[in-house]
């Protein structure tokens, strides 16, 4: 049988769109209209931004890790968390957790050198672009990383946190982010991370100027093949 995956939530449009790729790309591997048993728990956005706005990671880590327990107590084998951002937590939630979780950023590092990429510009909230999570992983994974310029990553945050969580997307901040990748594949980049679960709800990778990694669905697809994996 599937291992039964538990989804550590934050924002409801990314992890609605993580739940609704794990449900439908199951149908492949698994036959029509089947798909691993999942679970969702997620604490209010607006208990997580006030502790990701003072860099209170371990704080974070209690809210993830509280999620993790629930999940755990009904029957959760799997656990990830479709939100690159509060991986910065990731330290403090490894340590304690009741179970084994995929880590989003090493899912889309291997999906990024599958597909033969090599420099990565990551797009994401200004915590995830300016913090670890991404080069921590991209360092594991041997590839290069850069971000957009200050002023670019202070209006993607503002598209996220006052656009993109509450379900609004606006062709002027499509075409933002279509700028922001082309300059950053002027400057090297051969590939752009989705690296907010939100990203790909706005961004049409048909005419994006990078080839783009959908960090959420990437994310489900990984917990798919996981969950069905056959023991060694």
């Amino acid at each position: 049988m599937a291992k039964h995956i538990g989804i550590v939530a934050c924002s409801a449009e990314g992890a609605a769109l993580c739940y609704r790729t794990l449900c439908m790309e199951a149908a492949g591997p698994m036959g029509r209209h089947n798909h691993p048993e999942c679970s969702m728990h997620t604490h209010p956005l607006a208990r997580y931004r006030p502790f990701i706005e003072a860099g209170e990671w371990k704080a974070v880590a209690g809210l993830m890790l509280d999620s993790a327990r629930l999940l755990a107590r009904i029957g959760a084998e799997l656990l990830i968390c479709p939100d690159n951002t509060i991986h910065q937590a990731w330290p403090h939630v490894q340590a304690e957790s009741p179970l084994p979780w995929l880590h989003i950023a090493d899912e889309v590092c291997a999906a990024a050198t599958a597909a033969g990429h090599a420099h990565l510009a990551v797009l994401g909230t200004r915590f995830l672009m300016e913090g670890p999570v991404y080069r921590e992983a991209t360092a594991r994974a041997g590839l290069a990383m850069q971000i957009p310029d200050p002023n670019d990553r202070q209006r993607i945050n503002r598209i996220i946190f006052d656009e993109l969580v509450g379900g609004r997307f606006l062709p002027e901040s499509r075409d933002h982010f279509n700028q922001v990748m082309a300059d950053l594949k002027s400057r090297g980049c051969d590939a752009a991370v989705l690296g907010c679960t939100e990203i790909p709800l706005l961004v049409d990778p048909a005419a994006a100027p990078l080839p783009t990694l959908d960090s959420t669905r990437i994310l489900a697809r990984a917990a798919v093949r996981e969950a069905i994996r056959e023991p060694s």
